[in-house]
């Protein structure tokens, strides 16, 4: 089975929790703090692994979770970090955030790997917090949680030159006349369900990838037929080969199927009429084909479109193809398939620039929200009156008491964090 799109759910492993302890050992005295970090959680990894072609091993895996660190323990003693988790996926794999909508990374080079959701750090051990004014800190922090993350994987096929075209038009005759691609053919439309991949070699020896892509129709950018599933993996093609049946088997215009897939080329992505284009006449060895071809010239008027005379059935003008592609390829350059301003990376200084909290009001309840406040409160271990005070005051330097008590609040008022709730004091 073809699956190439999935959305999981990804929970990279938390940090292990600190350790408070001291040393207790005879004749030494004034020992002081002796307990160690927690160890790192389990990032969530994706790898390429070239002998896949499929993300069906995703499709049943909706939520992959990652291991917490080891906690730390007396004696400084830092626990394990957690082992990462590996998730293999094939060559041109796309991982997107669902929530953003952007790119997280692009797989398209032989063990290219990329961290898609991090493990938490480990809670820092009480000996972490030993200053020159407190010798002896009686707490510790929990570890940091992992991050959790919905995303969207896409395989975006790597091949240099795309086949497109309507149904029953040839496209699957042709790539095994030039290619060992073994595609189903039949007399009936769809006969290519899933995306094959040939490689063909011109006459010089310059080898090269051809996409065979399951028949468009109109509005297949919108969703009809199968075309607005496979329409991505025309984006990374160099090269566009229209595929065009000269011999009107199915009664249709030759030149109005050439004007409707690039509408559909158009609707889907702009920047696909912009990849060079070549158009291979094909059924050529049908009786009325020779003053169609001369019809369609004279209606397409473009010198900048090659036009290649072919018959995929008897292979004759199959070479002609192959060879002029190839000395296109030869001069081309790879493209970046997705622009900087489509990382995540790149916008990252925008949430920086954020407000680290909000707060609410909520009824009578003052509600506090916000990534770096949440992930303050639980890697705080409440147990300790020193860990309470030192919350207390990082709350303070964020200026969030400030910005309570320009809101009206009053001593004994509740405030709310998560799912915690809290009587305010000063």
């Amino acid at each position: 089975m073809f699956v190439d799109e999935v959305i999981i759910k990804v929970i990279a492993g938390n940090g292990g929790d600190g350790c408070t302890a001291f040393r207790r050992e005879k004749y030494v005295d004034m020992g002081g703090p002796f307990g160690g970090n927690g160890g790192h959680g389990s990032n969530i990894i994706f790898k390429v692994d070239e002998g896949l072609h499929t993300l069906l091993d995703l499709r049943y895996q909706k939520l992959i979770k990652g291991k917490k660190g080891e906690n730390g323990k007396g004696k400084n003693q830092h626990g394990k970090n957690a082992e990462d988790i590996i998730i293999k996926v094939p060559l041109g794999t796309v991982v997107t955030d669902n929530d953003t909508n952007l790119v997280i990374c692009d797989l398209k080079h032989k063990d290219d790997f990329a961290i898609v959701c991090k493990g938490g750090r480990g809670g820092r051990g009480n000996t972490a917090f030993k200053t020159q004014t407190n010798t002896a800190p009686d707490f510790s922090e929990n570890g940091e949680p992992g991050e959790e993350r919905e995303l969207k994987v896409e395989v975006k096929m790597l091949a240099d030159v795309g086949l497109v075209g309507l149904p029953s038009v040839g496209k699957s005759t042709f790539i095994s006349a030039v290619s060992r691609a073994k595609p189903k053919i039949a007399a009936y439309h769809f006969t290519t369900l899933v995306p094959n991949l040939g490689v063909s070699q011109s006459r010089d020896g310059y080898s090269f990838v051809l996409a065979d892509l399951p028949g468009l129709i109109e509005n297949a950018s919108l969703g009809e037929g199968l075309g607005d599933k496979f329409l991505k993996h025309i984006e990374r093609t160099k090269i566009i080969a229209h595929v065009i049946d000269m011999g009107k088997t199915e009664g249709r215009d030759p030149y109005n199927d050439f004007l409707l897939i690039n509408k559909e080329l158009e609707n889907f992505n702009p920047k696909l009429l912009k990849k060079p284009m070549i158009i291979i006449a094909n059924k050529m060895d049908m009786g009325e084909a020779e003053q169609n071809l001369i019809e369609f010239k004279k209606k397409i008027n473009n010198e900048k479109i090659k036009i290649f005379p072919v018959s995929a059935f008897t292979k004759k003008g199959t070479n002609e193809v192959i060879d002029y592609l190839a000395t296109i390829l030869k001069e081309m350059k790879d493209e970046e398939l997705f622009s900087t301003d489509e990382f995540e990376d790149h916008v990252l200084y925008k949430f920086q620039k954020e407000q680290p909290y909000t707060i609410s009001k909520e009824d009578d309840v003052f509600v506090i929200k916000g990534e770096k406040i949440e992930k303050l409160f639980k890697m705080t271990k409440f147990t300790s009156e020193e860990g309470q005070r030192r919350f207390a005051r990082k709350l303070t330097k964020m200026g969030i008491d400030e910005k309570l008590e320009e809101m009206g609040i009053k001593e004994g008022d509740m405030v709310r964090i998560l799912d915690f709730y809290f009587e305010y004091r000063k």
